[in-house]
């Protein structure tokens, strides 16, 4: 009987242990919740959950939300700081009334290029802005990844040449202040909408149009209710993969040097499969029977920074910051 005891609790001993290994292990895993306005099908998301969420291996429990199904789109830079959501994907708009020198990255034909909005991150004039951005706003840009450039896409077969053609298009743009006037500056009629209603309103006639990089109308399949695509080219999408700071610091150095490797891992998978889907997206559209041309891209440039020069926006550049991005 003593020797039947001794291997009984004995037994009790290693599952108490075993149980006591388990609850500290699933407490030393970071959470870290997710949310984007994109589908869960969509690349990108694919992108994110394989370059990013597996990338950080058993230390975390990544938890991402798509479809704006857990935070509407614009607002989850609050529930950030509030504590409800740990990282976002967010668009440099949604720091505007925090950070007003963030307004320069939002200027549309800021960036000549892919090429030339990477030269510019990584050259370290942009440094001092994102560090305003963790000491006002709360967050911490851990990568800023290449979402696409931003075109026109329209119902109806008026071609539009320059921002007069425009006149009068009720134009999607996302909600907010600095969303809207890049319409403004484009000649259009600008209309707040989520980006998750855009094709139901495109189908209806809501709307006359809307703007987003081409993978994101394909994704979205707008190509089945509008009729063309102006190659504008105004604005080099890049969206600020953050993290809250309270996150942040709550994380000891190695597990925020693992966070920050995977978002770059990230930024560098999803620039790659962003500028491949563009190099082939044109022929397809044209496939689609979408008309498929380029503006006159002065005109629109000119009238697009002009627009801005005389808006309460540009007040808030960062002096002499415009004057070094234009230099790289």
């Amino acid at each position: 009987m003593r020797n039947i005891m001794k291997t009984l609790m004995g037994g009790v001993a290693l599952a108490v242990m075993s149980l006591s290994t388990s609850a500290a292990f699933a407490q030393d895993k970071v959470e870290l919740v997710y949310s984007d306005t994109v589908p869960e099908s969509d690349i990108r998301s694919e992108t994110l959950k394989k370059e990013f969420g597996e990338c950080l291996g058993d230390q975390f429990d990544f938890k991402p939300y798509f479809g704006a199904t857990l935070f509407k789109q614009g607002t989850e830079l609050t529930a950030m700081q509030r504590g409800n959501l740990d990282m976002g994907s967010l668009a440099v708009y949604d720091f505007y009334n925090q950070v007003p020198h963030t307004a320069i990255l939002g200027t549309a034909y800021l960036f000549k290029s892919y090429d030339h909005m990477r030269q510019v991150w990584a050259s370290g004039v942009l440094d001092d802005l994102a560090q305003e951005v963790a000491d006002m706003a709360k967050v911490k840009i851990l990568a800023n990844p290449y979402i696409g450039t931003r075109h026109v896409n329209i119902k109806g077969d008026k071609k539009v040449m320059t921002p007069a053609d425009l006149d009068g298009v009720k134009l999607r743009m996302p909600g907010g202040e600095g969303w809207q006037f890049v319409g403004e500056a484009l000649g259009a009629n600008p209309t707040p909408l989520a980006f998750t209603e855009v094709y139901t309103a495109l189908q209806t006639g809501a709307i006359d149009g809307q703007d987003n990089p081409l993978p994101a109308d394909k994704a979205m399949k707008f190509y089945e209710v509008t009729d063309q695509i102006i190659l504008t080219g105004h604005l080099v999408a890049n969206n600020q993969f953050s993290i809250s700071m309270s996150k942040w610091n709550s994380m000891n150095e190695e597990q925020q040097a693992k966070v920050q490797e995977c978002a770059i891992n990230f930024e560098k998978a999803l620039d790659k499969v962003t500028l491949d889907q563009e190099a082939e997206l044109v022929d397809f559209f044209k496939g689609e029977s979408l008309q498929v041309y380029e503006p006159d891209k002065d005109a629109f440039r000119n009238h697009v920074l002009d627009a801005y020069k005389a808006s309460k926006y540009s007040a808030d550049w960062p002096e002499g910051l415009l004057e070094k991005i234009n230099e790289l």
